[in-house]
């Protein structure tokens, strides 16, 4: 039997650090140029992602996209921290983008109204600038990863402790 060291650790946790990790690369979208030390706090947000997805409602095939988003994120952070280019790393993060899309919205149909509504349009947001990235500039996901700071709010608020669901361990 495996036993995940995670299960009494809330929703709410994982949303709340991933906010606050978030928050830094939300705001490099208006400086230029990108900060060097803006892969940090991208990893971080990543990991603390890796929780969420687990406790999310969703099928199996979309936290393996939201998996496949984080393994892809991560990796790219790795790289451009170890001065791989982003004019090459970029590739490789918008096509884990494209699962980090798929993930998000699916992830948001067990939510609220709002949950739904911002995930949908930050999801949807995330796919399609990985298909119009050779014409739109990166700032363009600036307006998304707002989104997606206003989601996790939302997911933060919906799973706190007070209404807990799918945290609860069961008694015998």
């Amino acid at each position: 039997m495996i036993v995940d060291p995670l299960r009494s650790v809330a929703a709410r946790w994982f949303s709340l650090a991933a906010m606050l990790l978030f928050i830094p690369i939300a705001l490099s979208f208006v400086i230029t140029p990108r900060p060097w030390w803006n892969d940090y706090p991208g990893i971080l947000f990543h990991l603390a992602m890796f929780g969420l997805v687990a406790k999310l409602d969703a099928p199996d095939w979309a936290k393996a996209a939201g998996y496949g988003w984080l393994f892809l994120d991560v990796t790219t952070g790795i790289m451009t921290l170890n001065n791989v280019p982003m004019s090459t790393a970029i590739y490789v993060r918008l096509g884990g983008h494209i699962f980090g899309g798929i993930w998000l919205i699916v992830a948001s149909l067990s939510g609220s109204r709002a949950m739904r509504f911002v995930g949908f349009i930050a999801g949807l947001w995330l796919i399609a600038y990985s298909f119009v990235s050779p014409f739109v500039p990166i700032k363009a996901l600036g307006p998304q990863a707002l989104l997606v700071l206003i989601w996790l709010a939302i997911v933060s608020w919906r799973y706190g402790a007070s209404n807990e669901r799918d945290d609860r361990v069961p008694t015998a």
